[in-house]
């Protein structure tokens, strides 16, 4: 009888610490998951040493504190699409600037991953990750790293050397589409991000990022949103946005065509970069014609002009440099000059319709 309630008193003690456990454990909160970003240590081997992303890396689900964003008009990058997101140090903060590139603060990291949707009209037919690059604000200047996507779509790891890979997918018209996409080297990057031979961000402007986005929480402005995450202080209520390039209800023709020369040719064709010796400046906010192209006769294009006279003919975009280049996947003759293997046709349209809506003027 001793014996038999010894063992029934264990089993009780037992039971009862056991309980305990389980007790403490539910009690105790799984720390959550945060970036991992040791700016002495960067670039690192693989996209998901970072702890940008959440569950399936492939999904691109953003851990807190990493933000997904998105701009009024983008850069055109091969018809691949773009999912971008922002992750800055707890604490920092962006001070609102109205005209340029935000002053990130050092730590931030900028996130892009190019992708393809396989039909263009049906998002649920799947895509194919091609390439994550970060942009990563170290103490004196920027540092880009690429990671490029592995068949099985589980992992991105660095690179520097770049690569050629063939995508094929059902375009907006429904034919089938192919081309070579060109993963860009370490230098090839800085020939689109230099600025005073300093590499910079392109897109992430106010004017650009002021639209809504669809957050997991809701939608809203994405300037409210970096201003309640602590990424941004305060901002005007009239902050400026410009318009979304294939979207008329958006703006005038003149705004869509001024917005998209701006993120897709000013980043080069601006007096502090590489085209700073064209004279030809397509900055937003530029209103000299002349150097906007109007009646501008080339500096130094060679066959790149195509026999034509000026970078623009008001009312004659058949007669035009600038949309004979754009159109063009020629060595010598296309522009942009980097990283391009088709032509953005629904783009060269929009500027032959600026283009040709300009008061004629033969340039004589």
């Amino acid at each position: 009888m001793k014996y038999t309630s010894y063992i029934s008193l264990l089993s009780i003690i037992l039971g009862v610490l056991l309980a305990i456990q389980i007790s403490c454990s539910k009690d105790e909160e799984t720390p959550p998951i945060s970036p991992t970003v040791e700016l002495s240590q960067l670039p690192y081997d693989k996209l998901s040493d970072y702890n940008f992303f959440e569950g399936n890396l492939a999904d691109q689900k953003p851990i807190e504190g990493v933000l997904p964003y998105d701009l009024n008009t983008p850069l055109f990058s091969n018809y691949s699409a773009k999912a971008r997101f922002i992750w800055m140090p707890e604490g920092s903060v962006n001070t609102y600037n109205e005209d340029d590139i935000l002053d990130f603060p050092i730590g931030t990291v900028i996130i892009k991953t190019f992708y393809y949707d396989n039909d263009f009209n049906d998002p649920l037919a799947g895509k194919r990750l091609l390439e994550t690059r970060l942009l990563i604000r170290q103490d004196t200047a920027w540092q880009s790293a690429s990671y490029i996507w592995n068949e099985a779509q589980t992992e991105a790891d660095f690179s520097v050397v770049g690569k050629q890979v063939e995508v094929t997918w059902k375009h907006y018209d429904g034919s089938t589409r192919s081309t070579l996409y060109l993963i860009p080297n370490k230098n090839e990057c800085k020939g689109c991000h230099n600025s005073d031979n300093i590499t910079h961000p392109i897109g992430p402007k106010i004017r650009n990022l002021n639209k809504d986005f669809p957050y997991a929480d809701g939608t809203m402005n994405q300037l409210q949103k970096w201003k309640e995450m602590g990424y941004l202080k305060d901002f005007p209520d009239n902050a400026p946005n410009v318009a979304v390039w294939n979207d008329p209800t958006t703006g005038t023709l003149n705004e869509r065509a001024r917005a998209y020369i701006d993120v897709n040719c000013a980043h080069c064709h601006n007096p502090k970069s590489p085209a700073n010796t064209t004279g030809l400046f397509l900055n937003y906010h530029e209103t000299d014609p002349t150097r906007l192209g109007i009646c501008k006769e080339p500096v130094a294009a060679g066959q790149g002009s195509g026999g034509f006279a000026y970078g623009i003919v008001p009312g004659d975009a058949d007669n035009s440099i600038m949309t004979y280049r754009m159109g063009s996947i020629e060595p010598d003759v296309a522009m942009p000059e980097l990283l391009r293997s088709v032509v953005d046709v629904e783009g060269v349209q929009l500027l032959r319709d600026w283009i040709d809506a300009m008061p004629e003027d033969d340039c004589n």
